[in-house]
């Protein structure tokens, strides 16, 4: 695009006019005096927590959004669809090769066909949230979507799973939390990283008390991803280039997070207190777009808001610490750290190293050899990640297998009528965080509260749902 198509579009979405979609600026929404406007949480109830909808035998999936992870969601529901668990019944994007695209690949493995929605005016996935055509809405759009065909899809009677974030205002936040509990229908973000392998068999090792008590985590998402952000057809029309243009923070939290917060039992026995963020100086993407062979994306390079490095430090009402931290602009192999602090254990991640707490007689300078480290692997390798061994094994390309897991958990469990492995109060609140490291950003790094999206449904305890089988 020319500078100016680009700085338009922008706007366009910034403003919620894109295809008549009342959608929410990036720039939190502020009063007077400058300071973001908070919501008020005091209505929420919590009454979805561990919610069970009636059983879907057969559940009628629509796909909105069949660019790179729509498609790939797609591959991954293949054998749930041969098993008779899951159909595929529309696929819907802006883009008409990729809506035939997708409908070649339904055809490979399912006999009937979905319907077609390509209306390029942004308004075709209306038609999808219909009971008639679908008991599931899969959301794989860009962000600034997610919240606002989530909403819909529920209010239409419809479950919703969308692609992360699943928001980025606390407005929106609390507007998902609102309408699951008024609906009663599911809203899940698809956080495919509570899923891989390494962090379901740390999630039962602290389960199995290996850890001890766990007293700190530190986790992140970095990811250089310069090469993908520049590209001119990666993200359809850049708009991720446009998040680090307007924004500051940490804009992707969860992939990191969320499964910290599976190891710390937040929402299930603890929660997330305040936090304190801080971004560094600006300069990878910027020296990037400058070095660009195109004119247009060499104008933006002044533009560039998001700094390169962002880390944010939470606590726990239970006193526990995290360290979250975000970087895609630095050239650096890809890393979540996933390092996880126990009194019996420590981990980390990238390469996955593991050290156990042998004491008195500390062995305080040796991680586990490869001997013990692949017999601690073996026998607390998370059962539902063993069970799936098969379709793991058969759907590597879904992010190493965890993909496959995570759509298979969503079916499966909507098969039974069984609770959802991650609510909606997860979503919105591991969202709720990037919301809140942005506001911390911006008044000089201060102290930010983290409202309780549960109603108070925290303080209970209970196993995870993970464990369940279904």
């Amino acid at each position: 695009m020319k500078r100016s198509d680009f700085l338009k579009f922008s706007g366009l979405l910034g403003g919620g006019l894109l295809g008549g979609l009342g959608l929410s600026s990036c720039t939190p929404p502020s009063q007077g005096n400058g300071t973001p406007a908070g919501a008020d949480w005091s209505s929420v109830t919590g009454s979805m927590m561990d919610h069970a909808a009636p059983a879907i035998p057969k559940v009628r999936v629509a796909m909105l959004g069949l660019g790179n992870r729509g498609s790939s969601l797609i591959e991954m529901l293949e054998w749930l669809v041969q098993q008779g668990h899951a159909e595929i019944t529309a696929l819907c994007d802006v883009q008409a090769p990729y809506v035939a695209r997708a409908a070649e690949k339904v055809a490979t493995f399912q006999s009937s066909a979905p319907l077609l929605l390509d209306d390029a005016s942004g308004e075709a996935w209306r038609k999808a949230c219909n009971p008639e055509v679908a008991d599931l809405v899969v959301i794989a759009t860009p962000w600034h979507l997610h919240t606002t065909m989530a909403i819909h899809a529920m209010e239409q009677g419809l479950q919703a799973a969308s692609e992360v974030p699943i928001a980025y205002t606390e407005e929106d936040c609390l507007a998902l939390v609102q309408t699951s509990e008024r609906t009663g229908q599911h809203c899940i973000m698809l956080e495919n990283c509570c899923y891989n392998g390494e962090e379901l068999w740390l999630l039962n090792m602290v389960k199995q008390g290996v850890f001890g008590d766990v007293t700190h985590a530190e986790c992140a998402y970095l990811h250089d991803l310069r090469a993908l952000l520049l590209d001119a057809t990666y993200y359809h029309n850049q708009w991720r280039l446009r998040e680090h243009l307007e924004r500051d923070g940490n804009l992707y939290t969860t992939h990191g997070l969320g499964p910290v917060c599976m190891y710390m039992d937040v929402l299930r026995g603890d929660n997330l207190s305040h936090l304190v963020s801080m971004s560094s100086n600006e300069a990878a993407l910027s020296k990037a777009l400058r070095e660009s062979n195109d004119p247009e994306l060499q104008a933006l390079a002044p533009n560039v808001k998001c700094g390169d490095v962002n880390t944010t430090l939470i606590r726990t009402t239970q006193g526990k610490s995290i360290m979250l931290q975000f970087d895609t602009h630095t050239g650096r192999p890809y890393s979540r750290l996933d390092k996880l602090c126990g009194t019996g254990a420590t981990h980390y991640g990238y390469p996955s190293r593991l050290y156990l707490d042998h004491g008195p007689t500390w062995d305080w300078h040796r991680w586990q050899d490869d001997e013990a480290y692949d017999t601690a692997r073996a026998k607390y390798d998370h059962p539902l990640w063993a069970s799936l061994k098969e379709g793991i094994t058969a759907n590597q390309q879904g992010h190493g297998g965890m993909d496959f897991v995570m759509m298979y958990r969503l079916i499966r469990c909507l098969n039974e009528g069984v609770a959802l492995d991650l609510s909606v109060y997860d979503g919105a609140l591991w969202s709720l965080v990037g919301v809140m490291s942005e506001r911390s950003v911006a008044e000089g790094n201060r102290r930010v509260d983290i409202p309780d999206v549960s109603g108070g449904a925290w303080t209970s305890k209970a196993p995870h749902p993970v464990f369940r089988t279904v």
